[in-house]
């Protein structure tokens, strides 16, 4: 059965071989890293819930494909239940780990390819959905962990990809054989890239001819030679590596930077190799599936902000203030709107001919807008009724210095009966999740920037539809 426990996944990220660096220096032991210990950490936690009472229900479902019990993680959704499932397992998750736990990408991956790649062989007669299909089978069989490459460099902007002075600017295919292919370029904000087991690389942009080596969805292991892993910075990183001020003390987000340093891929793990016009279906439902994904796991954090603000109420004594309760309702209206939001999508899904089904792009992406404003109001009313010790809280090794300590403990004090102790705990809680800006960040960016998230609802807006309504209202009669 392909269902690992946490333990498992955890001995399995450790056998793998990776090439990762950090502040300058290689890193030899991911799974020793107290940094990157934290984010796989919140990627166990989508093992570790499958097989609690209360959740396993949900999170582990059948395998139409192998006909067992899979981790959902691994099933691209082949019902209207399997989208629900989808939001709600994201929120179940958010406010578990109360920050990222890095498996939704892969599944958003491999959604995509369950449609796209049928597409493309329907049109030119290629083996990538097979590929794919025998890819998602050992996906399934050994419960693995995909990371999406989506996001290239890009170099100047203005410019596509084949029109770059540096020709690497957006991953490419650099030579063929009959073996596979060979790969160049990078891929940034590679969320949780040394938590996964899998790296599924689509194309970051819509493509035109001329940029066929650019049109590329391709799949391999974390630790393929030539892959190199350069985790990026993050506020509050140090605070891992140090053991002290951490906040979350059980989970955290990385994002590192992949460089494809001339990488070979067999055949069999390539899914789209030049076919241009498919690499706007690859962007649009891939952004789709991931911007749903979103809401989920954000409502979910709205969840653990407000129970951090609500707890810090009773600790400061300000539980009965009425201003208070009413920012409390703000953030219970904002997590509720995303979660129906993303709720509303998969409900107005889809089948598409691979027998894949597919969200309500429009209401997807609406969520998504909602997602980058209304988190950030979400984290105002979080500190604001948490008060101004989430900002500059004295160090933790303050607190046990045998000189200061007691005298910081005597003024640190809040309502009677609360220990001090808790009372830092919960101020450093509310610092980790207003400013981890790996999180934090991709309330706006992640899943594509909010001017992406416009421009696809006007592109999938029937708006024709929109104004023959109109013109019948007022009458108005065209040929």
């Amino acid at each position: 059965m392909g269902l690992k426990t946490k333990e498992e996944y955890i001995e399995s990220i450790a056998a793998m071989k990776p090439t990762a660096y950090m502040f300058g220096e290689k890193v030899e032991s991911v799974v020793d890293n107290p940094r990157l210990r934290a984010g796989i950490e919140a990627t166990g936690a989508t093992y570790e819930v499958a097989h609690l009472d209360e959740y396993k229900d949900l999170v582990v479902t059948q395998s139409p494909l192998l006909n067992e019990p899979v981790n959902r993680f691994t099933l691209p959704p082949s019902s209207i239940d399997d989208l629900v499932a989808r939001v709600k397992v994201n929120r179940i998750l958010g406010n578990y780990v109360g920050t990222c736990h890095q498996r939704c990408t892969g599944l958003d991956c491999l959604s995509t390819l369950s449609i796209v790649t049928y597409d493309i062989d329907q049109k030119y007669g290629t083996n990538y959905y097979k590929n794919f299909m025998e890819f998602l089978k050992h996906m399934q069989k050994n419960d693995l962990v995909g990371n999406a490459g989506v996001t290239d460099v890009k170099g100047d902007r203005s410019k596509g990809p084949s029109d770059q002075e540096d020709k690497d600017m957006y991953v490419r295919v650099v030579d063929k054989n009959s073996d596979g292919i060979v790969v160049r370029g990078a891929k940034v904000h590679q969320t949780g890239s040394l938590s996964s087991h899998e790296i599924i690389v689509l194309p970051t942009r819509a493509m035109r001819k001329g940029d066929e080596d650019y049109a590329l969805a391709f799949a391999i292991p974390s630790d393929t030679p030539g892959l190199i892993h350069v985790v990026g910075r993050s506020s509050l990183d140090r605070r891992e590596l140090e053991g002290c001020d951490i906040g979350n003390v059980r989970y955290s987000k990385y994002c590192p930077t992949l460089i494809f340093n001339d990488v070979f891929v067999p055949w069999e793990r390539v899914f789209m190799c030049g076919e241009v016009e498919f690499a706007v279906d690859m962007v649009v439902k891939f952004s789709a599936f991931h911007r749903q994904s979103h809401g989920g796991c954000k409502s979910g954090k709205i969840d653990v902000m407000l129970g951090t603000a609500l707890t810090l109420m009773d600790y400061n004594g300000t539980s009965k203030a009425g201003h208070l309760k009413q920012k409390a309702i703000d953030m219970i209206h904002r997590a509720e709107t995303l979660y129906g939001c993303c709720l509303a999508a998969s409900y107005e899904g889809k089948k598409m001919p691979s027998g894949t089904y597919y969200i309500d792009t429009v209401l997807a992406n609406a969520s998504k807008i909602h997602e980058g404003k209304e988190m950030a109001e979400a984290i105002r009313l979080m500190v604001d009724m948490s008060g101004g010790f989430v900002a500059d809280l004295p160090s933790d090794r303050d607190f046990e210095n045998p000189e200061i300590g007691d005298l910081l403990k005597k003024y640190m004090k809040g309502v009677a009966g609360v220990p001090v102790e808790h009372r830092v705990k919960m101020f450093r809680l509310a610092e980790k999740l207003a400013m981890e800006s790996a999180d934090t960040i991709s309330d706006i960016h992640g899943g594509g920037s909010p001017e992406a998230h416009r421009i696809t609802i006007f592109r999938e807006t029937d708006v024709e539809a929109k104004k023959k309504a109109a013109k019948r209202l007022a009458g108005i009669e065209e040929g």
